[in-house]
């Protein structure tokens, strides 16, 4: 099948896009606010679209960050059935003995997985990310292999880890944008985890009660999560992530003075997000988008639509400029697969392309009879 594309010109829509990877600004939208950080991101989750950034690539240490990649593995060992919320799990002399953070398990008192999860992630707990490392791998070592093998997958290019819960190591670093992508990928591939874990503002375990380190589940109502970091090398962190009548930034901020410079400069963050952006879905997962010309197959007409809910998030006011393109591919010959790529559909802001999202077929097609094939292959010709 041939990939050279055939551009057809959709009739003029207030079409947006969903998945836009590079910053898009407007003339009446002021800049981010200063940040006193070492690095930030702000990010539009619905429309997986980086608002701000500063040193966004830039190489840091991600100090208790690393939960948030511990808890992501541990999840998936819970939804693949390795792992049970309420099967015991035993407490080795290296958890106990973690330095830093800790929820104060004891050896030789098994703990809960989901106990152990509430350390983790409300009280930060070296010892409980330890615990529940071994309980999945067996030895952090091997638990920190499977970390990287995610953070692969995930698309996290400037990320590798050493560990399960951050301590310094020359080789444990990551960037604030791989961390905004390990936020999003929480969020989106465990809503229920992430619903029920992290807006939690203390937790109590062994008649000890901590709270959450993150100050703006207490200063803003709308701010259900993340995590919080600090060392000393990697200064005060906060992923932060906020939902307003349906609409969720993710806010990383590394580096900050101190406790509450983080809290207060992703506050800033966030609401710049809200107030100066927006976003709309423009189509949902399964729509039909478009109809397309088939060859060579019993029906002659395919439908097409996307993968996945299709958002835009622009500066507020932008989206009367926004247009859509189909490009089908030039020659769509049956059989065809319900799910095959057959084109794309080109989102085009003051005449350059944007992004370009996927169309795939709604329905499979057959290949026609000896007869139809041979008719098609005639026109083709012409």
């Amino acid at each position: 099948m041939s990939h050279l594309f055939k551009k057809i010109a959709v009739s003029i829509l207030s079409i947006h896009f969903a998945f836009i990877s590079q910053i898009v600004t407007a003339a009446d939208i002021p800049p981010p606010p200063p940040l006193a950080v070492k690095a930030y991101v702000l990010k539009d989750f619905n429309g997986n679209m980086i608002i701000a950034e500063q040193n966004g690539s830039g190489r840091v240490e991600p100090a208790s960050l690393t939960k948030l990649m511990t808890a992501y593995v541990v999840f998936g060992a819970l939804k693949n059935g390795h792992l049970q919320l309420s099967q015991t799990l035993p407490v080795s002399e290296k958890a106990w003995k973690v330095e830093g953070s800790k929820m104060f398990i004891e050896p030789n008192k098994p703990v809960i997985v989901d106990d152990l999860l509430h350390g983790m992630i409300i009280q930060s707990g070296n010892d409980a990310s330890i615990a529940l490392a071994e309980g999945v791998a067996s030895t952090e070592e091997l638990f920190a292999s499977m970390m990287n093998k995610e953070a692969a997958r995930l698309g996290m290019k400037n990320t590798h880890y050493m560990n399960a819960t951050g301590l310094p190591d020359a080789n444990h670093y990551t960037t604030a944008h791989d961390l905004s992508l390990l936020a999003s990928a929480l969020i989106h591939d465990f809503p229920s985890e992430y619903k029920r874990l992290y807006g939690i503002k203390q937790y109590t375990y062994n008649n000890i009660t901590q709270p959450n380190r993150n100050r703006l589940l207490w200063a803003d109502a709308t701010v259900d999560g993340m995590k919080t970091g600090h060392t000393e090398s990697a200064g005060f962190c906060l992923i932060s992530s906020a939902n307003r009548d349906g609409r969720r930034f993710i806010s990383v901020v590394l580096g900050a003075a101190n406790d509450s410079a983080r809290a207060t400069e992703s506050q800033k963050l966030l609401n710049f997000g809200f107030q100066f952006y927006e976003a709309t879905l423009v189509y949902k997962k399964a729509q039909n988008i478009s109809a397309i010309k088939v060859w060579k197959g019993k029906s002659s007409r395919l439908n097409t639509t996307v993968a996945n809910d299709v958002y835009v998030t622009l500066p507020k006011g932008e989206y009367a400029k926004v247009k859509a393109t189909i490009a089908s591919q030039k020659s769509v010959i049956a059989p065809i697969s319900k799910g095959q790529v057959v084109g794309k559909i080109n989102f085009t802001l003051d005449d350059k392309i944007i992004e370009s999202r996927d169309l795939i077929a709604t329905q499979d097609i057959a290949a026609a009879g000896f007869f139809g094939k041979i008719v098609d292959s005639i026109k083709m010709l012409f």
